[in-house]
């Protein structure tokens, strides 16, 4: 599967993410990933290392599928502290490079009062599209 980032002619640059994307296959909707282990533990209490978890687990969850982080097409993310994700920009950079690489899908980023988990600062949900079967 090939995705095609679209961004139309005259726009400014988009830092991190894609204004839309291109893809034809079998799609995959991806639940809400938060920050915690594979026994439901969250192992990290700060924001980045959250955010690092639940984009490991929503990769984990389309490598399951047979996919990899590229045919991720969408993220949207939920976070219960917008001054903390603006603060730590360049961290949360680092961190999702470190999962997702050089790959930026189309992004939506939703502020909330909290998460279904009380622990949880953020919940990353995605849609991937996959090669033929």
């Amino acid at each position: 599967m090939n995705a095609i980032a679209v961004h139309p002619e005259g726009w400014k640059p988009t830092r991190g993410y894609s204004s839309g994307m291109i893809a034809e296959g079998r799609t995959l909707h991806v639940a809400g990933q938060i920050g915690w282990n594979a026994e439901q533990r969250f192992e990290r209490h700060d924001f980045v290392g959250q955010a690092a978890q639940a984009l490991r687990n929503t990769v984990a969850v389309v490598e399951a599928a047979g996919g990899k982080a590229e045919n991720i097409v969408r993220l949207n993310w939920y976070v219960t502290d917008k001054r903390e994700y603006l603060a730590k920009q360049r961290e949360l950079g680092e961190a999702y490079r470190a999962v997702m690489g050089r790959h930026f899908p189309a992004m939506t980023l939703l502020v909330v009062s909290g998460l279904a988990e009380d622990e949880a600062l953020v919940e990353i949900e995605a849609t991937a599209v996959l090669g033929s079967p």
